[in-house]
């Protein structure tokens, strides 16, 4: 058999890579195509400040409708996902903030707000404690008590109700609205622990409450958690703005006036802010 003279046109141009190299370096198509377009249906949500439709998801993505809406529906069932029926929008369900949370509960959170917090307690002579979400509740990850203080509830490892902690709104003020009121379908998912007048028990209470946090840019508690101590927080952020925990510090409300607790509330927010730009590196703007 005769091997036919390879002609000029079909030599490989001077340099190029052989052809067995660029096929390699070529991308291959995934094995587990569905786990990697869960993951970056995950990956996409994470990086939007708001839920997002279906056919969004699918257009950005380059992933067929059918496809993404049967992936949808896997993950909306294990939780990492939540429909949001009003809106037809999808955001990050309660799954991926444990997920969030575990991995700020292992290293840079803690490891980081604790010195922070420390030189936050040596200023103010008030005991701080630094909390993430978990599910609905906000969980303790980091307490540095003041000298003469007495303990608190919120010790680490501690889970309390996020609506009724200065914590947990500071969180819940800087989520999406449509996201606390998936959180917070009904009265079940309202709790209290002391008689306090005017508790929060359902959602437009509560979506009122936020809305002033919103706006002061801190949030407050007066002996919803333990009687006759108040507490002051702000949420810590990430480069998208998004919350992943708050700074906040807790005290006799007796020994500390109304009046000065804005001025406390702006050291808190300091450490908020510097602890995310330590976690995220500095943002712009």
């Amino acid at each position: 058999m005769t091997i036919p003279e390879r002609t000029h046109s079909d030599a490989a141009p001077a340099g190029a890579a052989p052809a067995g190299a660029a096929r390699r370096a070529a991308k291959a198509p995934s094995k587990v195509p569905a786990a990697e377009n869960t993951l970056r249906i995950l990956k996409l949500l994470s990086s939007k400040r708001g839920p997002l439709a279906a056919s969004t998801i699918a257009t950005t993505l380059e992933l067929p409708r059918s496809s993404v809406y049967h992936l949808l529906g896997v993950m909306e069932q294990s939780g990492f996902v939540m429909h949001l029926h009003e809106e037809q929008r999808y955001g990050l369900g309660v799954a991926a903030f444990e997920l969030s949370s575990a991995y700020s509960r292992q290293e840079p959170l803690s490891r980081l707000g604790r010195p922070l917090l420390a030189t936050l307690v040596d200023k103010v002579g008030e005991s701080a404690h630094l909390a993430v979400m978990h599910g609905r509740d906000v969980l303790y990850i980091v307490e540095e008590r003041a000298k003469n203080r007495p303990s608190l509830v919120t010790d680490v490892g501690v889970r309390l109700p996020s609506h009724l902690t200065a914590s947990g709104r500071a969180i819940l003020a800087a989520l999406p609205k449509s996201q606390v009121r998936a959180l917070y379908p009904n009265a079940a998912a309202f709790s209290s622990r002391t008689e306090v007048p005017d508790p929060i028990g359902k959602y437009s209470t509560l979506s009122a409450h936020l809305d002033q946090v919103r706006i002061r840019g801190y949030s407050t508690e007066h002996g919803e958690v333990t009687d006759g101590f108040g507490s002051v927080a702000a949420a810590v952020t990430d480069h998208l703005g998004w919350p992943v925990a708050a700074v906040a510090v807790t005290f006799l409300e007796e020994k500390v006036p109304v009046e000065t607790w804005p001025d406390l509330a702006r050291r808190v927010e300091k450490v908020a802010q510097d602890l995310s730009v330590r976690i995220y590196g500095r943002r712009e703007g």
